[in-house]
């Protein structure tokens, strides 16, 4: 036995102690030389990373916005779609390639895959080879619970084994290194300490002490061309603002900074150098930049990127639907990559380094990234067109039934008040459904959850111009949150509103406003001080006093202080009715044909 594979058996056992994933990347095989050869050893050896984040479950090539990119020379493109993918990955990828995501790529799906809880789209991700991924936001839609079913297998609990059998889990690790349980018992502890390498592993005990039990995988370890590269997954640690509180109320989300320090550390414990953060977390953009300019706006993403442990060499982010490529400066004062590639299926990150084979880490140097637009200029891969279309035939009889007419493109394009059309529509038909089982005065729709706009041409399934299907409605509102009521006097009613705007005790990062009922009316001062801007509010032209009771709509996800709307906590006598997208859809039904509703029960004073 070599010097050099006892080293690599050492290692191999070190890293499955850990309980860390340990994979043989595809350059692996090949790592030797002829027999009765002697060659020089390279000092550094290639690797590659593809990446994509915030897919959505987008299998089909996505409509709209949402489907176009600009490239490289400022040309806005057809982009996206999972054949499309496929194709691009498949040019790309040679012997030192692994491929990695940066979450979200699950939840707010279309009906394609949302109707199997995304087990298509968690499947076709397994088929083109992505090994690693870090959790997103909305992996948590339906609830740890759910994630860990699609972690790890087996049939939905409700809705039994989807057409294709029982489900198998995901053939990539799901990492979250800054998911910890809130009050480690029932287990929870024991199950843990096993995954990383039992009760007798002091050193992981010493690690996590004062850190905490986490929930998922923090890291995962490939190996490529005869070194590992270690790989850190961090999910936005305002999570739970932004999913439903019951399906992670026995989780906790950290810093993401302390997270992905602690797991640098848990990967040089076991002697991985070359290591990469997979982040849901990102920034904004100067619009219309191309994909691989420095556009990013120094946010939350270019926090996390600069302050991360100096060891890790890449992030890779998500989360803020952008694509950008910068270089930025660790604590030590070297360079690293940080980058994110759109949304969608849009834009594969393609990173090329140097890792040196004597200290297996990267050559920092070396490391150059490009991010490439997924065209529909190329020839969709087979299998997956093939794959995708055997989902759409199931799915068929559902999603192409129609459900009502509109006269005009429905957008959910904000206004200068905030206001979409789309947004009042379902506020709408949320107060519709909720009038006579709840009593519902006026009704609240968040703002992220319109996530398509209504178009009236017609689609290439033939269901006509105008003529809204089920699946277009669901891509509208693919959450499958409830319809609730709760009641709230007019003085908590008032702090609500003050809750979109930045700058009060809800900590609301940007203005972000409230989709109001028909019916609700009032004014807001962008000059005012938070707490004074809303003013002459009125249901059904009447003004509102600040001790009425009063009858408010809104789905579970704001109803719980979604959003950091923490206001809506407050209400008292809570009553669910329907889904979401059932009182959509019945509001078609009793209203067949629907002109867009004008955006304007908002007004906005200096």
């Amino acid at each position: 036995m070599t010097s050099r594979t006892f080293q690599r058996l050492a290692m191999a056992g070190a890293l499955a102690g850990a309980g860390l994933v340990l994979a043989m990347g595809p350059a692996e095989a090949g790592a030797s030389g002829t027999q009765g050869t002697t060659t020089k050893a390279p000092r550094t050896v290639p690797v590659r990373l593809l990446a994509l984040n915030d897919f959505h479950g987008n299998l089909e090539p996505p409509t709209g916005s949402s489907g176009r990119m600009v490239d490289e020379n400022g040309t806005t493109v057809d982009a996206g779609g999972a054949a499309y993918v496929a194709t691009h990955l498949k040019q790309l990828t040679d012997r030192n390639t692994l491929k990695v995501a940066q979450g979200d790529l699950i939840g707010a799906s279309p009906l394609l895959s949302a109707a199997y809880h995304d087990e298509p789209s968690v499947e076709f991700l397994g088929k083109i080879g992505v090994t690693a991924s870090a959790v997103g936001n909305h992996e948590f839609d339906e609830g740890y619970t759910e994630l860990r079913r699609i972690m790890y297998g087996g049939c939905h609990p409700t809705d039994g084994c989807s057409p294709a059998g029982r489900w198998k889990g995901a053939r990539y690790s799901y990492l979250g290194a800054n998911v910890l349980f809130r009050k480690p018992g029932g287990g929870a502890e024991q199950e843990a300490l096993a995954a990383f390498g039992g009760q007798d592993s002091g050193s992981l005990r010493a690690l996590l002490k004062g850190y905490g039990i986490p929930a998922l995988p923090p890291v995962a370890v490939r190996w490529v061309n005869g070194v590992p590269v270690g790989f850190i997954g961090l999910v936005t640690q305002t999570t739970p603002g932004i999913v439903t509180s019951e399906g992670i109320k026995d989780l906790r989300f950290v810093d993401e900074v302390k997270a992905a320090n602690v797991a640098s550390k848990l990967l040089r414990l076991v002697g991985v150098r070359a290591q990469v953060v997979l982040v849901h977390e990102g920034d904004q953009v100067t619009a219309g930049q191309s994909p691989d300019a420095c556009s990013a706006q120094p946010g939350v993403g270019t926090r996390i990127a600069t302050q991360v442990d100096p060891e890790i060499d890449v992030v890779l982010s998500g989360h803020s639907h952008q694509a950008y490529l910068c270089k930025v400066t660790d604590p030590a004062g070297g360079t690293r990559l940080f980058s994110q590639g759109g949304s969608f299926g849009r834009v594969i990150t393609k990173v090329d380094f140097q890792v040196d084979v004597r200290t297996r880490d990267v050559v920092r140097s070396s490391v150059v990234a490009d991010n490439q637009v997924v065209t529909r200029t190329v020839t969709p891969d087979p299998e997956i067109t093939a794959f995708v279309q055997s989902w759409k035939d199931r799915v068929a009889p559902v999603a192409n039934r129609p459900i009502g007419r509109i006269t005009a493109d429905i957008t959910n394009v904000a206004g200068p008040s905030g206001e979409s059309s789309l947004g009042n529509l379902i506020a709408d038909g949320q107060l519709a459904a909720s009038r006579s089982g709840g009593n519902a005065q006026i009704a609240l729709m968040n703002p992220g959850g319109v996530r398509a706009s209504l178009t009236y041409a017609g689609s290439p399934v033939g269901e006509g111009d105008g003529v809204v299907t089920y699946g277009e409605a669901f891509t509208v509102q693919p959450f499958n949150n409830l319809v609730q009521v709760v009641t709230l006097t007019g003085a908590q009613l008032k702090t609500v509103l003050e809750q979109q705007f930045p700058g009060g005790p809800n900590a609301q990062p940007f203005t972000k406003i409230l989709q109001p009922s028909s019916n609700l009316t009032y004014t807001y001062s962008t000059g005012a001080a938070w707490g004074s801007k809303v003013s002459d509010l009125k249901i059904d032209g009447v003004a509102v006093t600040d001790t009425q009771s009063i009858r408010v709509t809104a789905n579970n996800f704001l109803v719980g202080g979604g959003d950091a709307f923490a206001e809506f906590t407050k209400g008292t006598d809570v009553w669910s009715g329907p889904l979401d997208i059932d009182a959509f859809a019945a509001y078609f039904a009793a209203n067949p044909s629907i002109t867009p509703p004008a955006p304007t029960h908002i007004t906005v004073v200096p």
